[in-house]
């Protein structure tokens, strides 16, 4: 339907230039500066320079959500020394997060008894 639409408004403006080249209609006269002029009207509202206006911005630009900011974590400036040797950042990535890399509380009693149980649907 749109494409239609299109198809008018580019055929009405072909008509429209061949008209004002052959001389059967006038040429548009258009004057920026008042259309600009005009348009600045329309740019703000005039509660815009109230309290009220500027409290109804605060109020739609607020944001809706907590935003958290991240945690700072403080590199030693010796670990950033590049020696290529991947021991240097298994040592940076415990110092970041201790528990990574690390294996749960998981003993022999407690593999025993998770095979005692079976797996789901199994019964």
């Amino acid at each position: 339907m749109s494409e239609l639409n299109t198809e008018n408004q580019t055929h009405d403006a072909q008509l429209a230039a061949e008209e004002v080249a052959s001389g059967d209609r006038p040429e548009p006269k258009i004057n920026v500066s008042a259309d600009y002029e005009a348009a600045q009207e329309f740019s703000t509202s005039s509660i815009d320079g109230t309290e009220a206006g500027k409290e109804a911005a605060e109020e739609a630009t607020a944001p809706q959500f907590e935003v958290h900011r991240p945690e700072e974590v403080e590199i030693p400036t010796s670990t950033l020394d590049s020696t290529g040797d991947p021991s240097d950042f298994k040592d940076l990535a415990k110092e970041v997060n201790p528990m990574s890399g690390t294996a749960g509380n998981v003993d022999d009693d407690l593999v025993k008894k998770a095979i005692e149980l079976g797996k789901p649907g199994d019964k």
